[in-house]
């Protein structure tokens, strides 16, 4: 499997492209803007999308999601918990500055223990709520990688003082959910560097009393 990261957008969101090199088949996670970066990398290696994925609803990570659904036909999940959220990506535009994307067409869901595959690896939906009631990480155990979206960062934790936030929350799904994984995991973020589950455990700040 391959992998390439694009940080998109004015928030620098952390967009990953996996795909397969015999099938050719691809599966974009949060794609936030910058929809001709991604298809950039989706002709130069002549991809087809089969799913797109979505951690979370803010605005910085789904708000290319539409326009790439539309290009490629591929589905875009989320989870249920965060539809309420989506509705309001006209006043999280407004909260940011930015021109609103237009209503996102969710086709599936993501939740607790739903599969993805990709050639030989799988990704493993984990629902770890806390930067937003719907947030999921996506862990690929063949691979040993993690994305985290904005639960997990290098050197910090997901915000959780907007609308759906919750502290108490977002620390008890980084304990039981990520925490519990392999310490050697690679750890996209939703944003900034990558990571390891090791490196946080040591010196994340957030994470030194789970």
């Amino acid at each position: 499997m391959i992998h390439e990261i694009l940080a998109v957008g004015p928030l620098a969101c952390n967009c990953s492209v996996f795909w397969d090199e015999t099938s050719r088949e691809a599966i974009v996670v949060d794609p936030g803007d910058e929809l001709d970066q991604i298809e950039a990398i989706l002709r130069r290696h002549r991809l087809g999308v089969k799913a797109i994925l979505i951690t979370h609803a803010h605005l910085d990570h789904v708000g290319a999601a539409e326009q790439l659904r539309v290009a490629t036909g591929a589905p875009v999940f989320l989870h249920p918990a965060d539809l309420a959220l989506l509705d309001q990506l006209e006043m999280q535009a407004a909260w940011l500055g930015m021109a609103p994307p237009g209503r996102v067409r969710v086709e599936g869901e993501l939740k607790e223990g739903s599969r993805f595959e990709l050639g030989p690896v799988r990704f493993e939906v984990l629902h770890t709520p806390g930067h937003t009631p719907g947030s999921v990480c996506l862990w690929m155990p063949k691979e040993k990688k993690l994305v985290s979206g904005d639960t997990l960062f290098r050197d910090s934790i997901g915000r959780t003082d907007l609308p759906g936030g919750d502290g108490r929350q977002i620390l008890r799904s980084i304990r039981e959910k990520l925490l519990t994984l392999p310490e050697e995991t690679f750890v996209i973020p939703g944003h900034g560097p990558c990571t390891t589950l090791e490196r946080e455990r040591r010196l994340n700040y957030f994470l030194q009393h789970l």
